[in-house]
């Protein structure tokens, strides 16, 4: 029997505020590059106020909400479960997931007084994002956020490793990865970032298990999580772990273990920008493909396809005109 959605996504929502920044900008206050830190509200102000000669670009996102946007895109059907305030940011961050024709856990409950998280997206010109992350109202995301009906009626959860930072947050993942192995549902769930897996990692080997049907990470998370400096080490402990997984190597394409074999997809030549959601998109349109018949081969070059799109531009999503080109493209190469 089918399922009423492709994929069932959690993790933080944030609304993305992007600037373009310089290496100096980074040093002179002190900042980490090219990874995401949780700072608190008055640092995350005090940077955007010294970047004063740039205007600002507002966009909802958050790593999960990405993916799980993406999914919906490329024509999958998709519910996110997070927690928004009722604020501005909030009221348009769920009409942002409306419109693209995602369902949410706000239509069974009510946003809560707060203030709805934002991430601080630092650009540099090697096209590398730092990012500055204050997560306000999302950082209690509980149990209570998780929906059971939804998880029950998807063929995939997608769960955002950021959660495992919070008490609260690390429950939820726990709850939706009990409700997903109780209901036939599939666990995905992505090492989301290197800072969160160094600082985080017993907690993560706690959730993970060995019962995650599919794992998302980048080759640096992969020799963090494993404790190998050697790639093809880590991708053999990695099996203890997870069924199948997706490592992304940049440039160098991706490796994709489909449970019997490891397949090397192939990178789209391309002039980045911005890496600001690669991971996210390349998870997002990989998660539609093996839903959707593709296989994890055709998955993973769809996904490697799209990942190449995103970074050649500023943002972390693409527009729907670009989404039907890439999926044109595929079917003429098949």
């Amino acid at each position: 029997m089918s399922k009423k959605y492709h994929v069932y996504g959690i993790g933080n929502a944030l609304v993305d505020i992007e600037y373009r920044v310089d290496e100096n900008f980074l040093k002179k206050h002190k900042v980490n590059k090219g990874v995401m830190t949780l700072v608190d509200e008055e640092t995350q102000s005090r940077l955007m106020d010294a970047i004063d000669h740039h205007e600002a670009d507002f966009k909802p996102g958050g790593s999960a909400a990405n993916t799980i946007f993406a999914v919906s895109q490329f024509g999958g059907k998709a519910f996110y479960s997070c927690k928004v305030a009722d604020d501005r940011f909030g009221d348009a961050y769920l009409k942002d997931m409306s419109e693209a024709g995602i369902d949410t856990n706000y239509e069974r409950q009510q946003q809560e007084k707060g203030i709805t998280g934002k991430c601080l997206v630092m650009i540099t010109d090697d096209a590398e994002r730092t990012m500055n992350s204050f997560l306000g109202i999302t950082s209690t995301l509980s149990t209570k956020e998780v929906d059971e009906i939804a998880i029950r009626e998807s063929e995939y959860v997608y769960i955002e490793g950021y959660l495992v930072a919070a008490e609260t947050g690390r429950a939820a993942m726990k709850e939706t990865k009990q409700i997903a192995q109780n209901n036939n549902t599939k666990i995905a769930l992505t090492l989301s970032d290197p800072s969160i897996v160094e600082g985080f990692h017993d907690h993560f080997v706690d959730i993970i298990g060995a019962s995650v049907d599919l794992l998302f990470c980048n080759e640096h998370e992969a020799k963090i999580y494993t404790g190998k400096d050697d790639l093809m080490e880590a991708r053999e402990m990695l099996k203890k772990d997870a069924r199948r997984f997706v490592i992304t190597q940049g440039k160098n394409g991706a490796m994709i273990y489909d449970g019997d074999t490891f397949i090397d997809i192939e990178p789209y030549d391309v002039n980045a920008v911005d890496t600001n959601g690669a991971g996210d998109m390349y998870a997002g349109a990989f998660l539609y493909g093996i839903t959707n018949g593709l296989g994890y081969a055709g998955a993973g070059k769809l996904a490697s396809l799209a990942g190449s799109k995103v970074v050649s531009q500023y943002g972390p999503r693409l527009k729907w005109h670009e989404v039907q080109d890439i999926l044109h493209h595929i079917s003429k190469d098949d």
